[in-house]
């Protein structure tokens, strides 16, 4: 006898709430083995494959290609073990059309399964013991998810109807309010905010701490001191809107928490980098793998994060904290046809000039394919921007939260330049420096930029510390 199985979208770690689906890479009607990839979904992070820890028929598929789902929401069901005619799906409530309508080709396509299951009768309606992060397999849940029959002696699929994780209504919410981040419940509850009142914009009404940051807005707004008719506006009709979901929205996010949560202070500064562009062409002259100049920038980092630790931190808000890191773990921004991303380069301390050149392409192009990993995207302590590939000279970089600083470097072009008392056309370069001022004040902030700066005008300051 077979029975069908749900399988919800997993929690795929690091705070991740909801993902788009991108490519449903199984039909409903499909044979799946145990742990098979049946979905391709892009997170706030990467793009990952899914894998179902059930093996059978696939008898149906929740949400269409471009629909962000919450973790926790059906993604498909499967039939598993035994041979069976399924029995036809009864509408016990009121349903909307669509749901009653995936209910129906629910059905259809269990019946024409009925050979498939079969054939993997023998496959076992056990979890399998592979585990994506966030959700593990075990056979108790699994037996928790057997399906009951009110008709025991009928030997008959099961096909539940599908339905909505989150009721949508216009009217005030009943039941369950519609959250599922921990963090948005607990800004509410800190801020004393009625989360029924509160109108999500996520998949199904889910709540998102958008939601709850725009009806903070609102309700703390001071009333106009004249009441007047408002002025008439014209409909929104007009113009290419973009949902700021995904990469976008993710870096959307992250950049706004940057600016709202972090003091921010930028100092630059010019520096003859000609030496160091003279030593690099030495190196490379000298055979071997390539050095860019990525990677000497990212060494001098790492000596000068060395001799002020205070910038290689984090601030822990809640316990008001500075959090010194003991490793750098150094992110670089890297421009993708998917938008702006920043691949981590762990223990970038440890490694040598020609260890991290490798390491800053082989992450370049990964990034380039949009295969990068969320442990890619994850862990950084510091970030180097190198904003002069866009053949800019300055920036004023906003920092990576929750990271403390990023350094930003411009293009190095000839510029006039006095060298040794004289006026030289020397290889110039445009440092620039922001930081949370409540890790330093700007005397240890400047002291980092100088020492950065002295290193890039002179490489041989670095064998001190080699």
């Amino acid at each position: 006898m077979a029975q069908v199985l749900e399988f919800k979208l997993p929690d795929l770690g690091e705070g991740l709430t909801e993902a788009e689906i991108v490519r449903w890479l199984v039909d409903v009607g499909d044979v799946v083995a145990i742990d098979q990839p049946v979905v391709e979904v892009e997170t706030a992070k990467a793009m990952v494959e899914v894998p179902c820890p059930y093996g059978g028929v696939v008898t149906a598929r929740f949400g269409e290609e471009g629909t962000e789902l919450p973790v926790g929401a059906p993604l498909l069901t499967v039939a598993v073990g035994g041979a069976a005619e399924p029995e036809p799906v009864q509408a016990t409530a009121p349903a909307t059309a669509s749901v009653s309508a995936k209910a129906a080709a629910s059905a259809e396509a269990a019946a024409s399964a009925v050979s498939a299951v079969s054939a993997v009768s023998a496959v076992s309606s056990e979890y399998s013991g592979n585990v994506l992060v966030g959700y593990g397999t075990t056979g108790p849940a699994a037996r928790r998810r057997r399906v009951r029959r009110e008709n025991p002696a009928a030997a008959t699929v099961t096909v539940p109807a599908p339905v909505p994780v989150v009721p949508a209504a216009p009217a005030a919410p009943q039941g369950p309010v519609p959250v599922i981040s921990p963090l948005v419940r607990k800004l509410a509850r800190d801020r004393g905010l009625d989360l029924r009142e509160v109108r999500g914009t996520g998949p199904e009404g889910l709540i998102l701490r958008a939601d709850v940051e725009t009806a903070l807005v609102v309700r703390e707004r001071p009333a106009p001191a004249v009441t007047a008719p408002a002025p008439a506006v014209p409909a929104a009709v007009a113009g290419e809107r973009i949902p700021l979901r995904g990469v976008r929205g993710a870096v959307a996010d992250k950049l706004t928490r940057s600016r709202t949560e972090i003091p921010d202070a930028t100092c630059w500064v010019d520096a003859d980098a000609t030496e160091l562009m003279t030593a690099r062409a030495r190196m490379n002259a000298a055979g071997g793998p390539k050095i860019s100049v990525l990677a000497l920038l990212a060494k001098i980092c790492v000596h000068a994060l060395s001799r002020f630790p205070e910038l290689n931190a984090t601030v822990d808000t809640a316990a008001r904290e500075i959090v010194r890191l003991p490793s750098v773990h150094l992110g670089f921004a890297a421009q993708t046809q998917r938008g702006l991303v920043v691949p981590v380069v762990k223990d970038a301390g440890g490694r040598s000039a020609e260890s991290l050149s490798a390491e800053f392409a082989r992450l370049t192009e990964v990034a380039r394919q949009g295969s990068l990993t969320p442990a890619d995207l994850t862990g950084g302590t510091f970030t180097l921007n190198n904003y002069g590939v866009f053949g800019v000279d300055g920036s004023t970089p906003i920092i990576n939260h929750p990271e403390a600083a990023m350094l930003g470097v411009g293009r190095i072009i000839p510029k006039p330049w006095v060298y040794e008392g004289e006026l030289a056309v020397r290889q110039v370069v445009q440092l620039s420096l922001t930081f949370d001022h409540r890790v330093c004040d700007g005397g240890t902030a400047g002291g980092f930029l100088r020492y950065i700066a002295d290193c890039v005008e002179n490489p041989a300051v670095l064998l001190r510390t080699l």
